[in-house]
């Protein structure tokens, strides 16, 4: 489907408020407690899913200039993205060829890459240019030594990678290729950079499909958030759309009702809602007043996962509404940490044997969407082996 126009959403939410209703999904869903504790399940997970499905790396703005560069793990595999010269972005496995020491840490911005154990120099366009003492490899092809490169695309202000192939890729690249079409272009446009304040990685012991689940429904905002979310935000209301395996889930503030005196068509978003889009498998992308923020939850573990976060701004330091925007974004902070100590005691409570499964409602429909690709995605790749 392609997705509402803000115009739209925000009628949509009027509705709602007006009823005391929200989206409804056409079922319930049933998770199996086994699912986010077993290690075979988790590395199905890995290998069918996050290694195969084109995923947001990093935010263009993350490689603002030829030599800038990303290095981290995404789905336990270590990659760099780095802009070229020709102003490509590149994603690469991030292992010399020689030894297979990691290039470079981090980020950072480089005229090359040049590997800390024995010093094998590569190019920005992943070229295997130096390698000292040479002699020493007769025979050595450098130009079939480069670094690998893994599928990227460059689209919407966000840098794509997808690791792997496989024979369900024909149905994955139709549907990845769809979902960019519905999306307005750029979600992420070129007067946004990336802001240390926010930006940032830290462990949670949870499960990655616990904190992915967070993002994805309204249902909690009353009991989680009292004195942080609650107040602005309403309860329960959410505008939940899919496209292809994704959603977006509009969490409409209580300021939402400022734009009634303007005119249908040229209502917008901004300062009324917040967009929470999830990008399959991993990646959550949340817009706020002069702010977005782009996560990749990261699996570790059957119990843990890291939180690879970017914050990005269109303002400048001297913006007369510099305070407020802090203020937002401390409050945004301190609603995620609420978040975060959910998940992990949801980990904990998996562990009691308390339940076979995990029960989500009309009000989950995003998590309902979400389970039912991941299990498609597995059993599809599973055909593979037979």
């Amino acid at each position: 489907m392609v997705l509402m126009s803000d115009a739209s959403v925000v009628e949509r939410i009027f509705d709602h408020i007006e009823h005391a209703t929200t989206d409804l999904s056409a079922q319930t869903w049933r998770e199996p407690v086994a699912h986010y504790r077993s290690p075979e399940r988790f590395a199905l997970e890995l290998e069918r899913v996050l290694r195969r499905w084109p995923t947001p790396f990093c935010p263009s703005a993350a490689l603002p200039d030829v030599g800038s560069y990303v290095a981290r793990d995404a789905a336990g595999i270590p990659l760099l993205a780095v802009r070229g010269r020709d102003g490509r972005a590149r994603v690469f496995r991030n292992a010399c060829r020689h030894r297979g020491t990691q290039v470079v840490s981090s980020s950072g911005c480089a005229r090359a890459f040049t590997c800390p154990y024995h010093g094998w120099t590569y190019g920005l366009d992943g070229e295997l240019g130096h390698v000292p003492h040479e002699y020493g490899f007769p025979g050595l092809d450098k130009r079939a030594r480069g670094l690998v490169a893994v599928d990227t695309i460059e689209r919407h202000g966000l840098v794509f990678a997808k690791q792997d192939a496989g024979s369900a890729d024909v149905y994955v690249a139709g549907a990845f290729e769809e979902t960019l079409e519905e999306l307005e272009a750029p979600l992420i446009d070129s007067s946004y950079r990336l802001s240390e304040r926010g930006s940032g990685v830290r462990e949670v012991e949870a499960n990655w499909k616990i904190l992915i689940e967070g993002f994805l429904e309204g249902y909690h905002i009353r009991a989680t958030h009292q004195e942080t979310f609650y107040p602005v935000q309403f309860d329960n209301l959410n505008v939940v759309e899919t496209f292809g395996s994704n959603s977006r889930i509009a969490y409409p503030y209580r300021a939402v009702h400022k734009p009634r005196g303007v005119a249908p068509d040229e209502r917008a978003a901004e300062g009324v809602l917040t967009y929470l889009y999830h990008f399959f498998p991993n990646v959550v992308i949340a817009t706020f007043i002069g702010r977005i923020v782009v996560i990749a939850v990261e699996p570790i573990s059957v119990g843990s996962s890291l939180l690879v976060t970017y914050s990005l701004t269109n303002r400048s330091q001297d913006d007369p509404g510099q305070a407020a925007l802090q203020r937002g974004g401390e409050l945004v902070n301190l609603g995620a940490a609420e978040d975060r100590a959910m998940a992990c005691s949801v980990q904990r409570g998996l562990a009691s044997g308390a339940n076979e499964y995990l029960e989500f409602g009309l009000f989950e429909g995003a998590i309902a969407h979400f389970h039912s690709f991941l299990d498609w995605a597995i059993d599809s790749t599973s055909c593979e082996n037979r």
